[in-house]
């Protein structure tokens, strides 16, 4: 932990400012100081202490304390709270952050929380944003308060919620984004479709599948007649999360299938026709 030099903190609108007493306790950081009449006294109107680094939304920050307030961004005579962000840990060059400040009061067993609900902007020009005037040091200081307990403890926090850190949009069309193939296996698959006819649509190989990632896909297999226009069809309904498995298309007898599409060259013509084929594009 380092002492903070005072930054300016952006103007805000007082009418989206919010305060208020609430049970929850700070989600992002908590920060507790076991003698707040000490740390005053190391720091002057112009410093703040700041506190470990800790992480949200992927990108690293440190909460602010200013205990005799802020004298530079006129908080003199009260609490001042801000975020920092560091712009040096990631290639992002901005991140937007809701931002809520907590002091706990003991008396009451509730939290003192102030927020602005617009959110702010952090980047490597303006890093840092906070309250100049969180509370009062007449009201914090005084024990019979709740602000300052168990002899001179403390306990200031923060949540810093960064939006659509996780993020998919899914599309759908007739072209897939994967390559498919179709295997045939004229003797079955396994033993117990040995006297069917079996056809499989994979992913070709190479072809993979994220974890937790589904294809999902609709279409038509035909297997043509040679000789005519009585073409053997099955419908596909397939969901593809993992890419050693397939869509089965098994058909019986085996015997009636060569009887009847075998062409004669003793070959038999297989078609695939999609009529819908996810594609998927998320967050890292």
């Amino acid at each position: 932990n380092r002492m903070f030099k005072a930054e300016e903190s952006c103007v805000v609108s007082d009418s989206t400012i919010t305060s208020k007493f609430g049970d929850r306790p700070p989600s992002t950081y908590s920060m507790k100081i076991q003698s707040i009449s000490q740390l005053q006294t190391l720091l002057s109107g112009n410093d703040g202490y700041k506190s470990r680094t800790f992480s949200s939304g992927k990108y690293n920050w440190r909460l602010v304390i200013y205990p005799k307030g802020n004298e530079k961004d006129n908080g003199t005579g009260f609490i001042s709270m801000y975020v920092e962000f560091d712009s040096t840990s990631v290639a992002t060059s901005t991140v937007l952050a809701y931002i809520t400040f907590f002091i706990y009061n003991k008396k009451e067993n509730k939290y003192y929380t102030i927020k602005d609900v617009e959110g702010k902007q952090f980047n490597a020009l303006r890093p840092v944003w906070g309250f100049l005037q969180v509370l009062p040091l007449d009201t914090f200081n005084d024990p019979k308060n709740g602000y300052v307990f168990d002899g001179d403890q403390c306990e200031f926090g923060v949540d810093v919620m960064v939006p659509l850190t996780n993020w998919e949009v899914v599309s759908f069309s007739q072209k897939p984004s994967n390559t498919k193939v179709l295997k045939l296996f004229p003797k079955g698959h396994s033993t117990t479709y040995c006297k069917s006819l079996s056809i499989y649509l994979y992913l070709a190989d190479g072809e993979t599948i994220k974890a937790g990632e589904i294809i999902y896909i609709r279409g038509e297999l035909q297997i043509l007649d040679p000789f005519g226009s009585r073409h053997l069809a099955g419908k596909i309904n397939y969901n593809c999360y993992n890419p050693s498995q397939g869509f089965a298309w098994i058909i019986t007898p085996k015997a009636q299938v060569e009887k009847a599409y075998l062409d004669k060259e003793g070959s038999l013509k297989v078609e695939i026709e999609f009529e819908v084929v996810s594609t998927t594009k998320y967050s890292a």
